[in-house]
């Protein structure tokens, strides 16, 4: 519900279109909105898509992101801007450009948006300008980059002119990942910055650990004998495993050593030594209490890594001279390498070990994070300033499209102007020598539209880059004989762009007073084309199936002639009666026609001609009385809360009919003119002029016969018949 204040304000009130609508004349309008009882506002809500408005900004009027717009968006969205101008009529201009001078500068946040607005102007080269239009202050993507540090948190390597500070920003971005900023470049945050020093120090005291004698047993070639052991751990664990199997149980000494028939399977291929079947099979033959040899009688697929671990780790512990391993020598060397393992197996700051040790070192032993902390501080002191540019993008659309939204939602004084064109209207179509302006882009047809009591055609719209659309399109004068399925028309949207337009539906309404007059007789008239069509259809089918039937008997014998047929005195007499009462009803009706004074047979056929017509044009004057825009708009997401009506002058003005423009001449003279038919024409013309003119005078001759004066003088004073006195 509005909120009153203690001062009411007093607003005022237009009339059109049969609708009282709140007039917005000046800022203390708009800021009283909220005043304003909604049973007086034209719309309750309408959709973010499908106006002639910048969706972005029907985005921004939008915050609760529900595709709508209602009745408290448009007041949150006016006192927003109000509070950040001098004067919130300014909002009424519509204008593109917002000069700074109309910005609020007696807040805080007028003055952010004031610097911010400078800001923009001067990073697009306009320093000097006075005012900012919404194209300049929506080119984020120019803004941005002009500054290295715009407060979006993001540190980029061109924030500094030191090539130290420079690699250390790409540097962790190659670790840890960069955030691209708007301008395209990537940079780090500072979260990212506190991230890499931790890990690098972690990873520097780490690999410093490593140096201890309890855990580089073997100094520098500990790394490498640990490796060695790692890569056939698992082969000698099932090597030992199966000695022990043997050595319990001797009959077993054939099956840990595989089948014979596994050997045949892999002999039948072509062999070689790092086979993957060979790899399978264990180290070295299997016996009991039988070592591990490491040089000699080993499987050939584990070669080179028995003969690794031989040289790396085997020969630095227990020298050169052991060429195999027993199980205890085999765990003594696995506890040997034990620490390191564990110690490995902790190694923090994965992600930096990239940049090798000595970078680590150097990174930590220098000052350089001090130099990033300085330029994160001064990036996040820019952040309100640069903050506010979206808010300047903000307030320009608000200050170019608010007035558009407020005069097609809280009254429609752009739909009843005739200098402007409503948000919701899409352009206009020109088809059937008629073109017009109230069309609607829409999803499609809507059975709501048919209580409009508008005559609607949907058109499918299709444009030359493949792009499509559907308008629903009212026509508010003239006919709709000619409008049907299928007729092909031109769309021209609000920015001049052309639409190939194919009518694809129709919701048939009355169009004018004039075409409900003469529909009874359009109407006639086709029943008796289509009946005449029928029955020449048929007598055309009758004539050929007759000229079959005889072609067939023209091939048989000639019968004899038939008996003439006697003639039926009753069918005579029958006809003869019923032709005496239709000139006995003729004769009736001309004695009672010829008794009608002449100045009331004009009156007599326009009153025929009404009681024909009356009825259609009464439906159509009641239907024409209903005509509304609202339910057109209701099957296109809007709810309506005023009677948006189409009178019979205000919808000529919506459609207009051709006409010859002013001072044109024509001709008359059609070369390609049916000059045989126009002559019969003129003679027929003639002929009823003639025959006309004739009867009247026959008529005024009887009739002056009759009554001893003509119908237009007066009628002569009877004698007075005198009686003698008695």
């Amino acid at each position: 519900m509005p909120i009153m204040s203690d001062s009411p304000h007093i607003w005022k009130f237009f009339r059109s279109g049969g609708l009282d609508q709140v007039a917005l004349e000046s800022g203390a309008d708009l800021l009283a909105l909220d005043q304003l009882e909604q049973e007086l506002w034209v719309a309750l809500s309408c959709p973010v898509k499908g106006l002639e408005l910048d969706e972005k900004t029907l985005a921004l009027i939008d915050t609760d992101g529900d595709a709508r717009i209602g009745v408290p968006d448009v007041i949150a969205a006016v006192k927003w801007a109000a509070a950040r101008l001098n004067d919130a009529g300014e909002l009424l201009k519509g204008s593109d450009a917002l000069p700074l001078a109309a910005i609020n500068v007696g807040t805080p946040e007028g003055k952010i948006l004031l610097a911010s607005a400078k800001q923009i102007l001067a990073s697009l080269g306009r320093k000097d300008a006075v005012a900012i239009a919404v194209a300049e202050a929506t080119n984020t993507a120019q803004i941005f980059a002009a500054n290295p540090l715009n407060g979006d948190g993001i540190i980029p390597p061109e924030a500094t002119d030191d090539p130290a500070i420079q690699s250390l920003i790409k540097d962790i971005a190659a670790c840890l990942g960069g955030l691209a900023r708007s301008s395209g470049s990537v940079g780090v945050t500072a979260g990212k910055i506190d991230t890499f020093y931790a890990e690098i120090s972690a990873y520097v005291a780490w690999t410093e650990q490593s140096a201890t004698k309890e855990i580089a047993v073997l100094g520098e070639a500990t790394e490498t004998a640990c490796s060695a052991i790692r890569a056939v751990r698992a082969k000698v664990e099932d090597y030992f495993t199966r000695s022990r199997l043997a050595e319990f149980d001797s009959s077993a000494i054939a099956a840990v050593n595989r089948n014979t028939a596994d050997y045949l399977a892999v002999t039948t291929k072509d062999m070689k030594a790092s086979a993957e079947e060979v790899r399978g099979f264990p180290l070295a033959r299997i016996g009991v209490h039988q070592p591990l040899p490491l040089l000699e009688g080993v499987n050939p697929a584990w070669a080179a890594e028995l003969t690794a671990l031989h040289e790396k780790a085997v020969v630095p512990v227990f020298g050169p001279g052991k060429t195999s391993l027993t199980a205890a020598e085999w765990a003594a060397l696995n506890a040997k390498v034990a620490a390191y393992e564990t110690w490995l197996g902790g190694k923090p700051g994965s992600a930096v070990e990239k940049i090798g040790l000595a970078r680590a070192k150097e990174i930590l032993g220098s000052a350089n994070r001090t130099v990033l902390a300085a330029l994160v501080a001064r990036d996040k002191a820019l952040e309100p300033e640069f903050k506010a540019i979206s808010e300047v993008e903000r307030l320009s659309r608000y200050y170019r499209d608010l007035r558009t939204l407020v005069c097609n939602f809280v009254n429609f004084a752009d739909f009843y102007s005739r200098d402007r064109y409503a948000a919701f209207q899409a352009g206009t179509l020109f088809l059937d020598s008629r073109s017009t302006e109230l069309c609607l882009r829409v999803d499609g047809a809507s059975p709501l539209a048919a209580m409009s009591q508008t005559y609607i055609t949907y058109c499918n719209c299709t444009r030359a880059d493949g792009a499509k659309m559907t308008i629903a399109a009212c026509f508010t004068q003239g006919d709709g004989d000619y409008l049907f399925i299928g007729r092909n028309g031109v769309f021209y949207d609000r920015q001049g762009r052309l639409w190939y337009a194919i009518v694809t539906s129709i919701v048939d309404n009355p169009i004018s007073i004039r075409q409900a007059f003469w529909s009874p007789y359009k109407k006639l008239l086709r029943l008796i084309e289509e009946h005449i069509a029928k029955r020449a259809a048929a007598a055309d089918a009758e004539a050929i199936n007759k000229l079959s039937s005889t072609a067939d008997k023209a091939t048989t014998a000639i019968k004899a002639a038939p008996e003439p047929k006697k003639i039926d005195l009753a069918l005579i007499t029958g006809i003869g009666v019923a032709i005496g009462s239709i000139g006995t009803f003729l004769a009736t009706v001309f004695a009672k026609f010829v008794d009608v004074p002449g100045w009331q047979l004009p009156l007599i056929l326009v009153g025929l001609m009404l009681v024909i017509s009356l009825p259609s044009m009464f439906i159509a004057a009641l239907k024409l009385r209903r005509r509304t825009l609202g339910p057109i708009l209701e099957g296109n997401g809007w709810a309506i809360n005023g009677r948006v009506k189409i009178n019979i002058p205000f919808g000529a003005a919506l459609t207009r009919m051709a006409t010859l423009p002013p001072g044109a001449k024509r001709s008359f003279d059609d070369p390609y003119e049916d000059k045989e038919a126009a002559q019969q024409k003129r003679r027929a013309a003639f002929l009823i002029i003639l025959l006309v003119l004739a009867g009247t005078a026959i008529w005024v001759r009887w009739d002056h016969n009759r009554h001893g004066h003509y119908f237009w003088q007066s009628a002569p004073a009877a004698e007075a018949a005198t009686e003698p006195k008695k």
